[in-house]
């Protein structure tokens, strides 16, 4: 019997949060899902903050992941778009953490990397090849579910790499690896 794994990606937002999962048998892996949490409706901050946490905590315990991928925030010149951004994936890894689940964080590039070759590819381009890869039949208007499921697939890729991505076990983990970033 081959070791089989749930890996849920995601790409965290405030607008948009999109998510992808993959089932891996052995060197194979399969698409489960892809979709996203819309939150353009929603104005108060915290409702959206809590509305992440619950859809990711729902997905947890609706496909039970051994692992969960997610992509870290790209620092931009806009310090309230990061401060948003990190929010919100900060919301998703608790949500994960809360369950015990193992986390890895992949910077877009190393995403986009995995996924295509090149690390400055478009969403457009890792959407193509996610479909590819996978045989899905069509893409969702929003690309976001497919930024999602490629943090997936890219976890996939570089399994036994750690050191494209920061993992953390638990808060434990987490502080002692971001003790620097918390002073």
């Amino acid at each position: 019997m081959q070791n089989e794994k749930i890996i849920l990606g995601i790409d965290p937002g405030t607008t948009i949060m999109g998510f992808g999962i993959i089932k891996v048998t052995g060197k194979k892996m399969t698409f489960i899902q892809m979709n996203e949490l819309l939150l353009k409706k929603y104005n108060d901050p915290f409702t959206k903050l809590k509305l992440i946490f619950e859809r990711t905590i729902e997905l947890i315990d609706t496909y039970h992941p051994d692992e969960i991928a997610i992509e870290a925030p790209f620092y931009g010149k806009n310090v309230q778009s990061m401060l948003k951004l990190g929010r919100a994936q900060g919301v998703a890894m608790a949500a994960g953490l809360s369950r015990q689940i193992p986390i890895t964080e992949y910077m877009p590039k190393k995403i986009k990397m995995a996924i295509t070759g090149n690390g400055n590819a478009s969403k457009e381009q890792v959407a193509k090849m996610l479909q590819s890869t996978l045989g899905l039949k069509s893409l969702p208007k929003n690309l976001d579910s497919t930024d999602g499921l490629a943090a997936a697939v890219c976890h996939f890729y570089n399994e036994g790499r750690v050191e494209l991505g920061k993992g953390y076990t638990g808060w434990s983990a987490f502080v002692k690896q971001n003790e620097d970033r918390l002073k």
